[in-house]
């Protein structure tokens, strides 16, 4: 099957300090889409990448080294014309819909300039458009137009903001932990209305998230990241019903679970996601080694390997034979 997205050895480095300190924020990743309705998670702890992997895959940062296809093109090699293509074919939500807008600038504003300048309709189109696209959320367009963003909820301001990235009928969504600003009750809606467009529309959808309870509902696939590496990856009910990296395995262990036979086991996951060893950054091979209990003198040597083990690919020295 054809590709819709591919990241083949993305690696984005940010310099910073007066004496160029240097780290990689994305590091060597390798991901596929095939060109079929999906949703992809990436999930991992904040500070992990999956924001600066997001903005490359939208052409936000450029990568120093590696290559990012969209159905087979370079993003970052396209033509004023294909990139006018790509915007119209990939959109994003954000995690804070009240910083997705100008408090001084009223909402259907940007909901008719989405219209008219990136989708190209006419005047004469663009009302019962959006209207039309409105509704697909749960809104109208009575109930948008006049207003601004602080008169909105937080889930219907969000609402808007995935209606705009609707607008110009997008082939890929990129939604950047789009429900953790939200209450809790306000959360399964908006994943469910994901869930709906995937089946309706046939949108793909890469969600990023560090909860992950919304992830393995929402997910065909998870992709867990930890300082820039994707350490396993594999479908949404084996990753996260088996895991196989002890990074992974910690994640889930420090999900709070309302049994209080598991209390302590569940505070010894914490206390060992807390404890950080100075080794850790000054390991030259696994960057997990400092944390994991399980790590043998190879993993401070040298960087795993990566494991395919089924459908799961696994980035650790334990499953090496």
């Amino acid at each position: 099957m054809a590709m819709l997205l591919e990241l083949k050895n993305v690696t984005k480095i940010f310099r910073y300090g007066f004496f160029g300190f240097s780290f990689k924020a994305v590091d060597n990743i390798n991901i596929s889409l095939e060109d079929k309705p999906f949703i992809f998670t990436l999930a991992g702890e904040s500070g992990s990448g999956k924001t600066t992997l997001a903005r490359i895959i939208l052409g936000v940062h450029r990568p120093e080294y590696g290559s990012v296809l969209y159905k087979g093109k370079d993003i970052f090699k396209l033509s004023s014309s294909e990139m006018k293509w790509f915007k119209k074919e990939v959109q994003a939500v954000f995690q804070d819909p009240y910083a997705a807008f100008n408090p001084l600038r009223k909402v259907y504003g940007y909901l008719y300039d989405t219209a008219k300048n990136v989708a190209g309709l006419s005047r004469d189109e663009i009302d019962g458009y959006i209207d039309e696209v409105l509704r697909r959320v749960g809104l109208n367009l009575e109930k948008v137009v006049g207003k601004y963003p602080h008169e909105f909820s937080g889930g219907e301001l969000q609402r808007v903001s995935i209606a705009r990235a609707l607008i110009t009928k997008p082939r890929l969504i990129i939604a950047d932990e789009p429900v953790s600003m939200l209450d809790a009750s306000l959360r399964i809606n908006i994943v469910n209305l994901f869930k709906e467009l995937k089946d309706d529309l046939k949108i793909s959808f890469i969600y990023i998230t560090h909860d992950l309870s919304t992830a393995y509902y929402i997910s065909d696939w998870i992709a867990i990241m930890y300082r820039g590496w994707v350490v396993e990856q594999g479908p949404v009910e084996k990753v996260l019903s088996e895991p196989l990296h002890p990074y992974t395995q910690t994640l889930l262990l420090s999900v709070p679970i309302p049994d209080i036979r598991l209390r302590n086991k569940w505070l010894s996951a914490i206390k060992l996601s807390a404890t950080i060893e100075e080794k850790e950054f000054i390991a030259k091979g696994c960057k997990y080694a400092g944390r994991c209990p399980h790590a043998k003198d190879i993993c401070f040597k040298s960087e795993p390997p990566t494991i395919a083990i089924g459908d799961v690919i696994v980035k650790c020295w334990l499953y090496q034979k």
